[in-house]
């Protein structure tokens, strides 16, 4: 039994400091430096040299560079460099002042939003300062709240990234797929099945179009007697010349047009099949996001130098741009490293026999979902979640039910983000709402009945899974049911409203 204790202990540290302090980073060294200690025996020297031998394996092991590790590290880094660079260089604004011009009306006004949040999908909290800033002059001109605003922001950022394998969440996510020894596919293949079953984010990016169409759920339109018309300047030639769409909407396409090619060009290369399932099993995604990210980023670097920004301006942008992304670095590499030292400790071993014999099989996925979204939502971190509970998670599936294991890792994904989106301690949380000019705790409160509604649909879809229907059947159920939630919702606040009124 103490053998047992002694060998939890690192994850069960892990846990308890990242849900009490609420500080991932903390939690997993805590965990790395107990795990050491106890494969060690508690030698301190012995520890040490653990340790640094751990850190070392991460990029230089068996005689050989550990490219994956490297590429996935450089693929990161550049993303955040891209992002600084087209926030700090003017494309953002330039984007802004481009759309201001096209939008008619307060319909529009919405589906602008989730539209721009879908175009800057590279990174959460990227997209959430980016679409707030840009859109939140729209809640004055065309009389929508700051609080729709950041609704709309907010759920089309995190849960859109968890879906695409080229956003900044897929290397990071595939990086810790690619520990599962016994993942069954590709990482890039496992991502993408487990983003078809990631049923909150699908249900998440669904019900937004919703509230976007039909203006659902928020009332602060003023009354006929108290509505300012909306305030649209007239169209000059200044204002045409200082909008310009390209110098956001050329990186972007760089980088998704890059993935794909520089993906599929490695997967041909490799494999002598004609299936692209074969290439993209074949391919080494690593090296080709990291050479995508580094087009996208030469190419944001030329068409800010030729617009007139000069290289110191462009240095210090890159520089912000390595400083941003290194907390999100020094995450991944305590993800490997906590990995590496749980696996030497038997952790997974120990769980899966005691899943075994404990864990039902026939709440697996929800229970998945559930545990996830309550870690998520404390902590304010889907990414911390990730990096503990899918190594985790993969281990009990694999004890339970090995056909469950993607399906599973879904849920890990969907209760991450779920509780990721509702926390008002995570940073997409506050940064979407300070940058439409709402304030966090409101942006919480209006948000949640729409995030519950998620993921209480998201639950039935799970358990709908768990009991082998076919993946399909879950998913529309899912959004059916959230559709007929989201029209009792708004029944409910119209009745409401007239009896206000």
């Amino acid at each position: 039994m103490l053998e047992h204790i002694l060998i939890l202990l690192p994850l069960l540290l892990t846990l308890t400091l990242a849900l009490i302090v609420r500080h991932t980073l903390l939690a997993l060294s805590v965990g790395i430096l107990s795990g050491s200690i106890i494969v060690n025996q508690f030698h301190l020297i012995d520890s040490g040299k653990y340790l640094v031998s751990a850190i070392t394996e991460q990029f230089y092991a068996q005689g050989q560079w550990q490219a994956w590790h490297l590429n996935i590290l450089a693929a990161m880094i550049l993303l955040g460099v891209m992002t600084q660079l087209l926030t700090r260089g003017g494309a953002v604004k330039a984007f802004a002042d481009w759309l201001y011009l096209r939008i008619k009306s307060d319909r529009q006004a919405r589906l602008g939003v989730v539209v721009l949040g879908w175009i800057v999908f590279i990174d959460g909290i990227f997209s959430c300062l980016t679409v707030g800033h840009v859109c939140q002059p729209l809640s004055e001109r065309y009389q929508l709240t700051k609080a729709q605003i950041a609704y709309l922001v907010d759920s089309n950022a995190s849960p859109l990234c968890a879906l695409l394998p080229f956003s900044s969440w897929g290397p990071y996510v595939m990086a810790i797929l690619a520990t599962i020894t016994f993942l069954p596919t590709s990482p890039l293949e496992a991502f993408i099945q487990i983003a078809t079953l990631n049923f909150y984010s699908i249900t998440v990016l669904f019900l937004s179009l919703l509230v976007a169409w039909f203006g659902i759920g928020f009332s602060a339109k003023p009354t006929r007697k108290q509505a300012i018309k909306p305030n649209k300047q007239p169209v000059t030639k200044t204002d045409v010349a200082t909008g310009n769409p390209w110098l956001l909407g050329i990186p972007m396409l760089s980088l998704l047009i890059g993935s794909i090619g520089f993906t599929l060009y490695s997967g041909i290369t490799q494999s002598h099949s004609m299936q692209i399932s074969q290439w993209l099993g074949a391919a080494d995604i690593g090296n080709a996001m990291k050479n995508a990210c580094l087009l996208a980023t030469i190419i944001t670097i030329l068409m800010l130098k030729y617009g007139g920004r000069s290289s110191i301006a462009l240095l210090k942008d890159m520089k912000s741009g390595v400083q941003v992304i290194s907390f999100a670095v020094m995450i991944l590499l305590c993800t490997w490293l906590i990995g590496a030292v749980i696996n030497d400790l038997g952790v997974g071993k120990l769980l899966a026999s005691w899943a075994t014999l404990f864990l039902s099989q026939n709440m697996l996925v929800a229970g998945a979902f559930l545990l996830c979204a309550l870690m998520a939502f404390t902590t304010g971190s889907s990414w911390g979640t990730f990096a503990i509970m899918i190594p985790l998670g993969a281990q009990i599936a694999s004890a339970v039910d090995i056909n469950l294991l993607l399906p599973v890792l879904s849920a890990v994904m969907s209760g991450s983000v779920f509780g990721d989106h509702c926390s008002p301690i995570s940073d997409t949380s506050v940064l979407s709402a300070t940058s439409s000019g709402c304030a966090p705790h409101e942006h919480v409160i209006t948000q949640l009945p729409f995030a519950l509604i998620a993921a209480t649909s998201t639950l039935v879809g799970f358990q709908m899974i768990n009991l082998h229907l076919p993946p399909i059947v879950a998913l529309i159920s899912t959004l059916i049911l959230a559709g007929g939630l989201m029209a009792l919702l708004q029944k409910r606040h119209l009745l409401s409203t007239k009896t206000l009124s």
